[in-house]
């Protein structure tokens, strides 16, 4: 047994079966085969909202650019779903490139979405390719003409009424729903592997357990 699996053992009696138990449920469903980015979100409710509906659909991993503005989730929307997922953030002149390099270099697929640009749609986009990277653009302008010529694909919910295109919110509750259905379906490995669980659950259980810090240093 490894010091962190001693450490975990440790920290789990301070806390409820059930609730070890929900922790641990959680993170067989957490993936880092998708990831998202989010390049200029200036709405606190829109922010809100996609880390909301990634930490609902298991997504980990959330990367945001801030070269125009602050990436700013209202803390009374999220109500505390910030805590289970990480987020990145990327500042200055450049911080697109710098964002798409890191996940190229990563392995991800850049994937952006825009109502104007023909492109896949949910249903027939191919999860199988490879891990990938969702991209949102700004609410008002979409993605910029940068992390467009930088996308190896494109993706668009098709829309039959006189509506050009959604909120940045219902686009992601959409997509990162029946993407992550599809993946679940049809990726062998969508899932973390054992050693980033551990030390994700070990982290998760530092935020659940009261007063964890000082506990820790009996340990």
């Amino acid at each position: 047994m490894n010091e962190l699996t001693r450490k975990i053992e440790y920290l789990s009696s301070f806390m409820t079966e059930e609730r070890y138990e929900v922790l641990k449920k959680t993170l067989d469903n957490r993936t880092e085969y998708i990831t998202v980015g989010l390049e200029n979100i200036f709405h606190p409710q829109n922010a809100s909202a996609v880390v909301r509906s990634c930490e609902a659909f298991g997504i980990q991993h959330i990367h945001a650019t801030e070269t125009l503005t602050r990436f700013s989730p209202n803390v009374n929307i999220v109500r505390g779903t910030d805590k289970w997922v990480d987020i990145h953030r990327y500042r200055g002149e450049g911080a697109t490139t710098e964002l798409v390099c890191k996940l190229k270099s990563d392995g991800y697929l850049i994937v952006s979405t825009s109502p104007h640009i023909d492109g896949r749609t949910p249903e027939n986009f191919d999860v199988t390719a490879g891990k990938f990277a969702l991209f949102f653009g700004t609410e008002h302008a979409g993605i910029s003409e940068e992390l467009r010529d930088q996308s190896d694909e494109f993706i668009k919910i098709p829309m039959y009424g006189l509506v050009e295109s959604l909120n940045i919110s219902v686009c992601a509750v959409i997509l990162l729903y029946n993407l992550t259905q599809r993946v679940r379906q049809e990726v062998v490995g969508w899932g973390l592997d054992e050693g980033t669980k551990e030390e994700m659950l070990f982290r998760w259980m530092m935020y659940s357990v009261k007063d964890s810090e000082n506990i820790m240093k009996r340990f």
